[in-house]
């Protein structure tokens, strides 16, 4: 039997708020201030990160995929049986 590591949530939780209001802040402040260049260039490299962070993700190997059989496609449960 395995037994999952238990982690502290209400720390992780309390960070990520942490950082949702100090970036809303910060894009608060950019416009307040009209700057708009450095608005523009921090949401361009925001959607490059997450873009590279997906590309690299490696969602074919989880543990619960490779357990499971595959399963039939689209186009073949589409086909009628006979």
């Amino acid at each position: 039997m395995s037994q999952r590591i238990r982690t502290k949530p209400k720390k992780n939780r309390a960070l990520t708020y942490l950082w949702i209001f100090g970036l809303a802040l910060l894009v608060f402040l950019l416009i307040y201030f009209e700057q708009t260049a450095v608005l523009y260039i921090f949401s361009t490299l925001g959607v490059t990160a997450l873009l590279i962070i997906v590309a690299t993700a490696d969602l074919g190997s989880s543990e619960l995929s490779s357990r499971e059989p595959a399963s039939r496609s689209v186009a073949e449960s589409a086909r009628p049986t006979k």
